[in-house]
């Protein structure tokens, strides 16, 4: 009998298995937290890590998603792996119109245009009927998976954003291990050679953006659920430099780097700002994205993975 072997890697395994284990241990909604908004981060690092593209505006993505799929489970009365796969889907149609108009620039007027098409987004749901507008869209019910499994229990809510985040992960992982992601890579090292090998630059560029968009509204969709809530604050350009923040921390084009940054924001925000320092939760997050910038340009990650390559060969 041929023993059971597994292509994943002894850090890989073991963060599977700390994940199942650990809401036993921690509040399973702040771990969802955590997983929502590293998803989040992750769809941006695809965009930023491996393609060097900066998008100011993901928000508008996490938004739509959450939007989406907060008004079908309140209104349609369908079940939630439909709702969050038709969140999912608005968020990549948005995504494919803003990517071709995006993809068109580059560099600082790449990231300025994101931003501008992101508020255009923000203003239209806040005037929108259908969100609440500054009230935001409450009482979002979590339904019931395939229509048998409840997740208004936490302990099942929490299994749910595991199982999409480890889909999304994946996913991610094949794109960027494929061909068309050694392209996105030759494009981000040097654009003008990889034009003169006769690729189409702009539609590479494009359907990864498509890509990076719609794991953004499936990470909206999911935390929509998760909190039962969904507000501006998902739209707002606050949370574009939130991700970016996540992506930095942790370590751009590093593959756990967007967990170990959203883990470490979201902890923080989670800590801080139920204390006395909560009025300053801003002003130290700003202090920490400037000290990685100055002294940890790889993030946490990144400095890591360096420091075992130096010492370990």
């Amino acid at each position: 009998m041929k023993p059971f072997r597994t292509n994943l890697s002894k850090p890989t395994l073991i963060l599977l298995v700390a994940a199942l284990v650990a809401p036993f241990v921690l509040y399973p909604v702040f771990l969802a937290k955590i997983l929502c908004f590293a998803l989040f981060a992750a769809a941006f690092n695809l965009l930023l890590g491996y393609v060097g593209l900066l998008s100011f505006g993901h928000a508008a993505f996490l938004g739509t998603g959450g939007y989406i799929t907060g008004w079908l489970m309140m209104n349609a009365g369908i079940t939630p792996e439909l709702a969050i796969l038709l969140g999912t889907g608005a968020a990549g149609l948005l995504g494919a119109l803003y990517g071709k108009l995006a993809v068109k620039r580059e560099g600082i007027y790449f990231a300025m245009v994101t931003l501008a098409l992101a508020q255009l987004v923000f203003f239209v749901y806040l005037q929108a009927p259908f969100t609440g507008g500054e009230d935001g869209m409450q009482g979002i019910p979590r339904g019931e998976l395939f229509g048998f499994i409840d997740l208004s229990d936490n302990l099942n809510m929490y299994y749910f954003v595991l199982a999409i985040f480890l889909f999304g992960y994946w996913l991610i992982h094949r794109t960027v291990h494929s061909p068309f992601g050694q392209i996105l890579k030759a494009i981000r090292e040097n654009e003008p050679r990889a034009v003169s090998l006769g690729y189409n630059v702009s539609d590479y560029k494009w359907v990864a953006f498509m890509i990076s968009a719609a794991l953004a509204g499936l990470a909206g969709s999911t935390k929509s659920l998760v909190f039962q809530l969904t507000s501006l604050t998902d739209a707002h350009w606050h949370m574009s430099g939130e991700v970016v923040l996540m992506t930095l921390v942790g370590g751009v084009g590093t593959v756990f780097g967007p967990l170990v940054g959203a883990g470490t924001i979201v902890t923080m925000q989670n800590y801080l700002s139920g204390g006395e320092l909560g009025n300053y939760v801003h002003i130290i997050m700003g202090a920490i994205f400037v000290i990685c910038v100055l002294a940890f340009r790889s993030g946490l990650v990144g400095e890591f993975q360096k420091l075992v390559k130096r010492n370990f060969g």
